[in-house]
């Protein structure tokens, strides 16, 4: 469960105090996960091929549902409704029969979720693909989210409050309705106001932002509780055509003008909200950030850090900053930006598995990270109440549920050029997948998935166990597992390539193409565990010892007081000892101290 939310500091614009402490207590009742997710688009003109590329890392805490399913499209009959379930994103996620996917059927001794709401049935609702949140629908439109802090809370139904959409759920109804991304965000923006938003209710914030992408444009769409908790405040600007942009936990939508309607939707009630709270004067600046976002939480640098890496990543010729004074209101980085050259697939999976590598953060350096540089920082425990401190936040974590890069490609036929290139657990450890959405099914390994129970016909544990086991060396380990990573990557590349001819032909043989692709990489991972243990166990490389880095052994001299100890530790046999030893074995070759131990 995620940990209560905690009320930030009060802005400079004097909110009142009053509106912090109600807020603290509407969201503290709300059983939800920490949620931490990095989500980055690039749009067509951005791209080396053309397509729309839209990313995400689902951020839990080891308990987040990792499932990938598939749900069908579908007719409905006039006057029907559609239930609304409460977001719970632990595993399982959903139980019941009332939205038609196997995955989610009750077992026997599962109870079927009962829902919070009903709202009015579409005559026909589209296929997509859906993890934690909608991924990508047959129409190409595709979405990425990340949870952001937000200076209005709300509950959900039948917890005390009466809002029934979530991100999650506002997702998936976008997946089952519009054809483009522009239509998606108009979708959830009207809903959420209509019946109302709750976002996560944790200390990272209960407001959301989604990156809604389509084969030929892109969207940042930004939303939270409007003050009633009745309904929502929402905003979204389109993404310049030929630029990237990237969203970690924090709104990034600045000055609003929905008069320009080409570039901005939204809802009107932001004005008068922002007015009467005494946050905006008619006739300045109307900086959505700065008005309703409550800044970066966890820690300085926690959304800039990331921001400063992608884009310098992609652009190096800008040298943004890597500080600043207040990222809610100095605004250190633009909303999106033009990449110094055109961005494959590849960069954005790149970008998506960086711990900082090569730079002054770099999580895989240090003593911090071991003497085998693991970027892998897990959280104190008893002992985090008594240590003050922060890691960096790093895009790539180990408590990842499931990362993906949806590709959106309008010279296809929506049913191939509509792929998710998906891959479980974490992302520095991981294996993008392809699937095309007119697939009729998805292997089995990626529609299970129990994050507290090992399951060796999973495709998320062949990962997270491949992920762990490279704890005990990563900075070798991870050597090998990039290595079978861009095999199978390039392989997924070439079979994209041959199935793009075929597909829209032949839907099953597209199917049993991509689906033989994947059982090969979990069929390959597991082996790649078996092969990891035999070349490095017991601190060996094939068998030879090779023992902890030198520069980790002597670290303890430069430290005070010694970290490590290995330098300060007991001191060699004593000469007398030594000596004695050798009198009482005269005849035998004189030993070594070394000799001796072992002998």
């Amino acid at each position: 469960m995620r940990p209560p939310w905690q009320p930030l500091p009060l802005p400079r614009l004097l909110r009142p105090l009053l509106l912090g402490i109600a807020f603290f207590l509407s969201c503290i009742t709300t059983p939800t996960l920490v949620r931490a997710c990095t989500t980055i688009l690039a749009t067509p003109g951005s791209t080396v091929d053309g397509s729309t590329l839209n990313s995400h890392s689902n951020d839990g805490e080891g308990t987040v549902d990792p499932r990938l399913v598939r749900i069908a499209a579908a007719d409905h009959e006039p006057n029907s409704l559609r239930d609304i379930f409460f977001a719970y994103e632990e595993y399982p996620r959903y139980i019941g029969y009332s939205r038609n996917v196997s995955e989610y059927f009750p077992s026997k001794d599962q109870t079927p979720f009962a829902p919070i709401g009903r709202i009015p049935q579409v005559p026909h609702t589209f296929a997509y693909f859906e993890e934690t949140y909608g991924v990508i629908n047959e129409k190409q439109v595709s979405i990425a989210e990340s949870t952001c802090s937000g200076v209005f809370g709300a509950k959900p139904a039948g917890q005390g409050g009466k809002a029934i959409m979530s991100v999650d759920t506002l997702s998936q109804l976008a997946m089952e309705r519009a054809a483009t991304a522009r239509e998606a965000v108009q979708i959830m923006g009207d809903l959420a106001v209509k019946y109302g938003f709750y976002g996560a209710g944790s200390f990272e914030g209960t407001a959301e932002s989604l990156l809604v992408g389509d084969p030929n444009e892109g969207w940042v769409f930004h939303i939270l509780p409007d003050d009633t908790g009745t309904s929502a405040i929402w905003v979204a600007q389109k993404v310049p055509d030929g630029h990237v942009t990237i969203v970690a936990n924090m709104f990034i939508i600045r000055e609003v003008n929905l008069a320009d309607s080409e570039n901005f939707l939204g809802s009107p009630n932001m004005f008068s909200i922002a007015q009467s709270k005494g946050w905006w004067t008619p006739g300045s600046k109307f900086d959505f950030t700065a008005i309703f976002s409550d800044g970066e939480y966890a820690h300085k640098f926690y959304t800039g850090r990331r921001i400063w890496r992608a884009y310098d990543i992609l652009a190096p010729s800008s040298k943004f900053p890597t500080t600043y004074k207040d990222i809610r209101y100095s605004s250190p980085y633009p909303f999106s930006i033009a990449p110094d050259t055109k961005v494959e697939l590849a960069t954005v999976m790149a970008i998506m598995r960086d711990s900082l590598e090569g730079t002054p953060f770099d999580m895989t350096a240090g003593l911090a990270a071991g003497p085998f540089g693991s970027p892998d920082r897990w959280i104190g425990g008893d002992g985090e109440s008594k240590v003050a401190g922060n890691w960096e936040r790093p895009i790539a974590l180990f408590r990842t549920s499931d990362s993906y890069v949806a590709q959106s490609r309008k010279w296809l036929p929506a049913q191939v050029g509509g792929l998710v290139w998906f891959g479980p657990h974490g992302a520095h450890a991981t294996v993008y997948v392809p699937f095309a959405i007119g697939m009729q099914d998805l292997p089995p390994a990626y529609k299970i998935g129990n994050p507290s129970k090992l399951d060796r016909r999973s495709a998320y544990w062949a990962h997270r166990y491949v992920e762990n086991l490279a704890n005990l060396r990563w900075s070798d380990m991870i050597k090998d597992i990039r290595a079978q990573s861009s095999k199978w990557e390039e392989t997924s590349k070439a079979l994209v390539g041959k199935v793009d001819q075929i597909g829209l032909k032949d839907p099953k043989k597209m199917t049993d193409l991509y689906i033989a692709n994947a059982n090969g990489v979990i069929k390959s991972w597991w082996k790649l565990a078996d092969d990891l243990m035999e070349k490095y166990a017991d601190g060996n490389v094939y068998g030879k010892p090779v023992g902890y880095p030198a520069w980790w052994l002597q670290a303890a001299i430069l430290a005070h007081p010694p970290v490590v100890g290995y330098p300060n530790g007991p001191p060699p046999v004593p000469s007398t000892a030594m000596q004695m030893f050798n009198r009482k074995h005269r005849g035998r070759k004189e030993l070594k101290p070394q000799e001796a131990l072992v002998s």
